[in-house]
């Protein structure tokens, strides 16, 4: 037996109508044209679906268990129709971001918060992207949007520019340091510097000025939590190099001193690295113009 969407809806829409007139009518064809619709299925069936004699029209026990069939069926079709949909018009798909920088985690939930409200259809996940190949995985379709400050010539990819900021210097106030208009390489030397769980040239303090100058603090603890840094910072317990964005607020803090690093300070870019061919889906467009907006809000700080 051989049964088509069109049988199901066919079988539905005399159960509604009570009647081939109005079935026929409700599905724009001719009432011929249903009839022998009808006659073709039961002849596969070798049942009849209808007890002919009633009116309204009524389902045999085999035509109740088709139409339980469309009943179940159909739903779930329409629902795929518009999942298809959603995707052909970019409402609806998947947004796993993969960060290749620790704090960004705090610049980016305000971000997702505002874009959920506009795609709530939208599955978003985030996985650091620290603890894989991030861009390989962006190649091979595992994430769909990677945030990182270092662009790479990647045939397939665009590397869309979020905002810059300044890598800074943090200290309690009382810290030695603190005296000091800008921080060098060799004023780390001796001292317990803390940072993120993070491989050393993934971290700015490293890749752009310790790692170039050859210098070694005396310390390196590591700490998962932003907020738990700045305590032990306050405490005296170390020094840390944070994003600029990070330190927006305690720079006014009678507890902490922020400093540039040099004298001309250190500037690095962050950036949006995604797919070519999703550019253009709706979704991502939004995602990266709440980019924009959240990171001028970032440095009008």
């Amino acid at each position: 037996m051989h049964i088509e969407f069109r049988h199901l809806r066919t079988i539905q829409a005399i159960h509604r109508a009570g009647g081939l007139a109005r079935a026929a009518e409700m599905m724009n064809i001719t009432q011929s044209a249903l009839s022998h619709q009808v006659k073709g299925l039961e002849d596969q069936a070798g049942v009849e679906l209808f007890v002919r004699r009633s009116k309204p029209l009524k389902l045999s026990p085999a035509g109740q268990r088709l139409l339980k069939l469309a009943e179940q069926v159909l739903p779930q079709v329409a629902a795929l129709q518009d999942e298809f949909s959603g995707l052909r018009d970019g409402s609806t798909g998947r947004m796993h971001i993969a960060i290749e920088c620790h704090a960004c985690f705090e610049w980016l939930f305000p971000v997702l918060e505002q874009f959920r409200r506009s795609f709530s259809d939208v599955d978003v996940d985030i996985r650091p992207g620290l603890a894989f190949d991030a861009l390989p995985a962006l190649l091979r379709e595992e994430v769909d949007l990677v945030v990182s400050s270092d662009p790479e010539e990647i045939a397939g990819v665009e590397f869309i520019e979020l905002f810059d900021y300044k890598a800074v210097f943090v200290a309690a106030s009382t810290h030695p340091l603190a005296q000091k208009p800008f921080i060098e390489a060799e004023d780390f030397r001796g001292q317990t510097l803390i940072t993120y769980p993070v491989e050393r040239s993934r971290l700015d303090v490293f890749s752009q000025l310790l790692i170039p100058a050859k210098v070694e603090p005396a310390v390196i603890r590591q700490v998962e939590l932003t907020a738990v840094i700045l305590l032990l910072v306050a405490s005296n317990r170390g020094v840390s190099v944070l994003p600029d964005w990070v330190v927006r607020e305690v720079k006014y803090s009678s507890d902490y001193v922020t400093r540039p690093l040099t004298e001309k300070g250190i500037t690095r870019r962050l950036y949006a690295a995604i797919r070519s061919d999703d550019r253009e889906k709706p979704f991502m467009q939004e995602l990266l113009e709440l980019a924009g907006k959240e990171a001028r809000k970032l440095q009008s700080v």
